[in-house]
């Protein structure tokens, strides 16, 4: 076997090159963040985890309820569960309301569910 072959000298270098260009080139961000679509980004998260929330919710409602009973999912429910999964401190009731009015109407949840997201 030869000390020195030209392939291995070759990996190497290669090698080297790129993590001289990683330690140049550390932390530079190719495209600018833009604000428009990172706030898009956020509403559409806090979105998804609200209609989640009315999921679970309504879930825990069902699973709370006695046989025969109706489960009853509030608002308030929601706002737990946002509170607790996604770390929210404040969700406005509307906006609450508003994911649960989907999520109700979405589960088919007429027939064993009574809410207060109507009122």
């Amino acid at each position: 076997m030869r000390p020195h072959a030209p392939g291995g000298l070759l990996f190497v270098a290669l090698g080297l090159v790129l993590v001289a260009a990683g330690y140049v080139w550390r932390g530079r961000v190719l495209r600018p963040l833009s604000a428009k679509r990172a706030q898009a980004a956020v509403i559409r998260d806090r979105s998804r985890n609200l209609l989640r929330s009315a999921d679970m919710a309504i879930a825990g409602a069902r699973r709370r309820a006695a046989h025969g009973e109706p489960a009853i999912v509030t608002v308030a429910d929601v706002t737990r569960v946002a509170r607790q999964h996604y770390g929210y401190l404040f969700v406005e009731r509307e906006e609450a309301a508003a994911a649960l009015r989907q999520r109700y109407e979405a589960a088919d949840c007429r027939v064993d569910c009574m809410t207060d997201a109507f009122n």
